[in-house]
């Protein structure tokens, strides 16, 4: 539902007639992805050794793939939930915040923003996550990244990430592999 409404607003916005998708945004949001990829792969790696209880919360937010089918979780990663988000957050709001305070700080407002609304979970390690992807993919947009591209990174990060090659080793019963 979240990202239904943020992508909405952002449409409502105007948004969607920005949007200009051409066929080199694929490979550039692929290799945007990657490079978040293996920042998470330093940062599962400290945030299991300087966040108390950091091993904890990642396997939270791991066990919620056991929610639906993954083949759904897919779905509503690679078609609502990337897209609205970077829609709304590095589209709408970092674009708004960039024409009234600069390009700068508009991408810092959006990324503390973007970090912030994950502080309802109470997990600390997600909310850290997501101020660190939120500095990168806001950077990127002040630097001229395309939109489309953009999209495409979080679309494949997500799924990359969330089901295909998690920070945390998964063993052929479902069950975490400690590091």
């Amino acid at each position: 539902m979240t990202g239904l409404t943020l992508g909405t607003l952002a449409l409502a916005g105007g948004e969607g007639e920005r949007l200009r998708v051409r066929a080199w945004h694929v490979p550039l949001g692929l290799a945007v992805a990657a490079g978040l990829y293996a920042i998470f792969q330093v940062g599962d790696r400290l945030a299991r050794r300087m966040v108390p209880g950091g091993s904890g919360q990642i396997r939270e937010i791991y066990e919620l793939r056991r929610l639906r089918p993954s083949e759904e979780i897919a779905a509503r990663l690679a078609l609502v939930i990337g897209p609205a988000e970077e829609l709304f957050w590095r589209g709408w709001l970092q674009r708004r915040l960039a024409a009234r305070y600069g390009s700068i700080s508009g991408a810092l407002a959006a990324a503390t923003a973007y970090g912030g609304a994950h502080l309802v979970t109470g997990n600390t390690t997600l909310i850290g996550a997501a101020a660190v992807a939120g500095v990168y993919w806001s950077a990127l947009a002040a630097a001229g990244v395309p939109m489309a591209a953009l999209i495409v990174s979080h679309m494949a990060w997500d799924i990359w990430i969330f089901l295909l090659a998690p920070t945390e080793r998964i063993d052929e019963l479902g069950e975490p592999v400690l590091p």
